[in-house]
């Protein structure tokens, strides 16, 4: 399926991997909805793309939001969930304190559950449609290395990112029938706000750690690929890793 004129949805569309995501379905000519809280700066991207492009305020643990952004436009052949948090956490601190399991839960929520109530309600909105190139949508997950390659502080990060890896086959079974498409990607160590907040020198050093390329991923080079997932009508239940072949250590 080619993205232009297309209906898409990118939820965490303000920054990130989410942001690049937008650039490039606006750049192949698709009609985007930008989809993420209302303190974000949606509002102003949206003005500066300029035509196709609108933003809905949407939290994707909340089913009536979710439900709004999808139905902004036409009914979406295409969405892509980039929404996620990542405060990091010990199961126990250095003093012996356990890990606060309402954090572990508000992690598990946005990340699993808000990817659950995407997922579902994105194939609700897809299955009317008219198949095209023998799909009638495409839904692309974001997992996360960590869901393999979980780190010291990572338990509730990684317990989330795996569950989307675990969720991904499943649901492309259950939406076969209704040809719609699923995948996950993986990104490994990309330049996200997080991580461009770090010092150069912590920047270069983990980049290093990457066997090639030696540098941080782009976020546009996850957009390419979920750009790719879109237009490769193979590609189906399956979660690909986006690392340049790292394999993280414990710390």
């Amino acid at each position: 399926m080619e993205l232009k004129d297309q209906q898409t949805v990118v939820t965490g569309g303000a920054s990130g991997l989410g942001l690049a995501t937008v650039r490039r379905f606006h750049a192949a000519g698709a009609h985007v909805t930008i989809a993420d809280l209302p303190s974000s700066p949606g509002t102003a991207l949206a003005a500066e793309l300029g035509a196709r492009v609108r933003f809905v305020a949407a939290d994707v643990t909340d089913e009536d939001a979710v439900r709004a952004a999808l139905a902004a436009g036409e009914a979406p052949r295409v969405v892509v969930n980039c929404a996620g948090i990542a405060p990091p956490k010990r199961v126990l601190g250095k003093d012996g304190t356990p890990h606060d399991l309402g954090l572990y839960r508000k992690v598990v929520e946005v990340n699993l559950v808000g990817s659950f109530n995407v997922l579902r309600l994105a194939a609700e909105a897809m299955r009317l449609n008219e198949p095209l190139d023998g799909d009638r949508g495409v839904i692309v997950l974001t997992a996360s290395i960590a869901a393999f390659d979980g780190q010291i502080g990572q338990a509730a990060y990684s317990s989330s990112k795996a569950g989307v890896h675990g969720l991904t086959l499943t649901a492309a079974r259950d939406l076969a029938e209704h040809y719609i498409r699923v995948c996950a990607i993986a990104p490994g160590i990309f330049e996200t706000p997080m991580l461009l907040g770090l010092p150069q020198a912590a920047q270069d050093s983990l980049g290093k750690q990457i066997p090639h390329p030696s540098r941080l991923g782009r976020p546009d080079e996850f957009a390419h690929l979920a750009g790719h997932v879109v237009a490769n009508p193979m590609l189906n239940g399956e979660t690909i890793r986006l690392d340049g072949a790292v394999r993280m250590p414990p710390r």
